[in-house]
C-alpha cells in the first residue's frame, strides 16, 4: 500500500464515531452491576415464599434420596415401596403393642381417696352406680367397702397409703378360705382405676358376693408358734 494509502485509512479510523468503540468492563464490576439489577424487586414479585422455598427445598432432598435408595434396592421402585409397606406395618403392630402394655397396670396406687366415709357409705354408693351402669364407680366403691368393713372390725390394720393388692394379701391371711378371690378383687380395682380397662357387670357381681361372704365370714385363728421344750 502507498504512503498516501495508508494515510486515508488513519483518517477513516479516527473519524469513527465513539458508539463503534468497543466497551471493555471490568469482571468485578460488571458483576457487581449484574446483581445490583437483578436485587431489583421487580424481577422478584412472583418468587415463592420463604416457607414454601423450604418446602421445595426439602421435598428435592428427599426426592434425591428416594431415587437414589431406589437405584441400589433390588427391584427399584417397587422394591423400596415394599420395604416402605413392611416398615409402616411394623409400626402399626409396634403402637397396638404398646397400647395393650400401657393399658395393663404396672404399678397400684392407694385404695382410698382423701375423702374419709365408712363402709356402708361406700356400700351403698356401689349399690348406686350398679343400678345406673356405671361398673367401674361401682367395683371401685364396692372393694373400698369390703377392705373398709374388715378395718372396722378389726381384722385389717388401717392404712390410708394401702393398695388393693395389699389389702387383699393381709385379709387372706385373715380369710385364707377367701384368698383367691380377694386377688381377683384386687385386680379388678386396678383394672378400672389404674389400667383403663371397662368395668363388667360380672366383676362386680362377684365383689359383692365377696363382699356379702366376707361380712359373715369368720376369721381364722393365729396359730400359736409352738413352745420349746426347756
Amino acid at each position: 500500500m502507498t504512503r498516501g494509502g495508508n494515510m486515508a485509512a488513519l483518517g477513516r479510523l479516527m473519524a469513527r464515531p465513539e458508539g463503534d468503540i468497543p466497551v471493555r468492563t471490568p469482571r468485578v464490576p460488571a458483576r457487581e452491576a449484574a446483581e445490583r439489577e437483578l436485587s431489583d424487586p421487580r424481577y422478584h414479585q412472583h418468587d415463592p415464599n420463604p416457607i414454601q422455598q423450604a418446602l421445595d427445598w426439602l421435598w428435592a432432598r428427599i426426592n434425591e434420596l428416594a431415587n437414589s435408595a431406589a437405584g441400589t434396592t433390588p427391584g427399584g421402585w417397587i422394591g423400596l415401596l415394599a420395604i416402605a409397606a413392611c416398615v409402616v406395618l411394623l409400626l402399626i403392630a409396634l403402637r397396638l403393642r404398646l397400647g395393650a402394655v400401657r393399658r395393663t397396670p404396672t404399678t397400684s396406687g392407694a385404695l382410698f381417696d382423701e375423702t374419709p366415709r365408712t363402709a356402708a357409705e361406700h356400700r351403698s354408693a356401689a349399690d348406686r352406680h350398679a343400678a345406673e351402669g356405671h361398673w367401674n364407680q361401682a367395683i371401685q366403691d364396692r372393694m373400698r367397702a369390703l377392705v373398709l368393713a374388715l378395718e372396722e372390725r378389726t381384722l385389717l390394720t388401717p392404712g390410708p397409703g394401702r393398695t388393693a393388692d395389699e389389702a387383699a394379701t393381709e385379709a387372706g391371711r385373715a380369710f385364707p378360705r377367701y384368698a383367691d378371690q380377694l386377688r381377683t378383687a384386687a385386680r379388678a380395682f386396678d383394672d378400672v382405676t389404674y389400667g383403663g380397662r371397662p368395668g363388667t357387670e360380672a366383676a362386680y357381681a362377684l365383689l359383692a358376693c365377696l363382699d356379702t361372704d366376707l361380712q359373715h365370714a369368720k376369721p381364722a385363728l393365729a396359730t400359736a408358734p409352738p413352745r420349746s421344750s426347756g
